[in-house]
């Protein structure tokens, strides 16, 4: 794929390729760079401006300056502007009540965005069957139905000793798993594992099923736009209605799909909204569209700019973790929780996957 259209993740970032090894996951890059805006005790955020676990039912937009955020809890928070993160999935749902409802030429946009759903499914053994060559990570499973277990992969080469296999699952395959219990799963898995090694290994002890299209506050894995979206489809999902503006991996061009996306994207929201203050004292004379979008240009032009000095995103996000650990080949001991680490299975830092939590939708006061 690489070779027939190149990928923008590689043009811009190189093509070597890691996986994510700190035990501790996404989860602490998150709570880290927090760090640098919320108030901290002892490595633990306080501050009590940041709400968590609260589902956002409702976004009201009065006709004066404003907006109200309702809670499914009954809590309702009110701000000049609403930064929303959530995934187009979850946008494409009825999870959402936007009072007025969203203009025509927004909701095309958000439902014209195919939603990805992609599934690795893990499964510990108490010990391998299976060959761990030099060079042989992969192997396929052919079935006559389309997609049935057949991308799998051994996880011996960053996981020395953990006796772990995945299989990827896509689409309606993934979508069919989920809806079944997690036994159902298994014995399907071990008959397609015997029919490849033999009756005679042993039954997986332990499996990790992700429910990415059943979690009403993911509905789905990434965004993938159709061969034919045009550019304007682009500035229709991101551009801002009122006093809501849209982020997240779906509204990057070049890299919806993967997790800095979603991060290059919101943080180009955050200087936005620092620069108008900084000219105005508040967030003001971006009332129009047009106008933002032309400022959303004008930022982006400067973040190129600055990526051809530096890494722009690996070297602030390794000064964060400090103690973050990249592999393609080393040993890791201690492999723990699998819910933790459940991202783990790509062979590439830059994942496929949401990384803003549907949930939180943050107000600029």
């Amino acid at each position: 794929m690489a070779e027939v259209e190149p990928i923008s993740t590689y043009i811009e970032y190189g093509d070597e390729e890691f996986l994510v090894a700190d035990e501790r996951g996404y989860e602490f890059l998150v709570y880290k760079m927090a760090e640098s805006f919320l108030s901290t005790c002892q490595g633990k955020i306080v501050d009590n401006r940041l709400q968590l676990n609260k589902v956002v039912g409702e976004i009201i937009q009065g006709s004066s300056n404003g907006t109200t955020v309702k809670a499914e809890d009954g809590c309702v928070y009110k701000a000049q502007y609403v930064i929303l993160s959530v995934s187009v999935g979850v946008l494409q749902s009825d999870l959402i009540t936007f009072h007025p409802p969203l203009p025509e030429w927004k909701t095309a946009a958000i439902m014209k965005c195919e939603v990805i759903v992609y599934t690795k499914i893990f499964l510990k053994f108490p010990y391998k069957f299976w060959s761990c060559q030099h060079g042989k990570e992969f192997f396929l499973y052919a079935h006559e139905k389309r997609g049935y277990y057949t991308f799998w992969q051994h996880m011996e080469n960053a996981y020395p000793g953990s006796n772990i296999l995945v299989v990827t699952l896509t689409n309606e395959e993934s979508k069919r798993v989920e809806s079944q219990s997690d036994m159902a799963t298994l014995n399907e898995v071990m008959a397609v594992l015997r029919n490849m090694f033999g009756s005679d290994i042993p039954t997986a002890t332990q499996i990790f099923v992700p429910r990415w299209w059943n979690n009403r506050f993911q509905r789905g894995s990434y965004s993938d736009y159709p061969i034919l979206s045009k550019h304007q489809d682009f500035i229709h999902i991101k551009a801002p209605v009122g006093h809501i503006f849209f982020t997240g991996e779906h509204t990057s061009e070049k890299f919806n799909g993967y997790v800095h996306g979603g991060y290059l994207s919101g943080e180009i929201y955050v200087r936005l909204l620092g620069s108008f203050q900084a000219t105005y004292g508040k967030v003001t004379g971006i009332e129009t569209g047009k106008t933002l979008l032309d400022e959303m240009r004008r930022v982006e032009e400067d973040r190129i700019d600055m990526e051809s000095q530096r890494n722009f995103l690996l070297d602030p996000l390794l000064s964060l973790t400090e103690s973050l650990t990249l592999t393609s080949t080393g040993a890791v001991s201690d492999f723990q929780k699998w819910d933790d680490i459940s991202t783990v299975a790509t062979s590439r830092l830059f994942l496929n996957n949401n990384t803003s939590s549907p949930v939180t939708q943050e107000a600029i006061k």
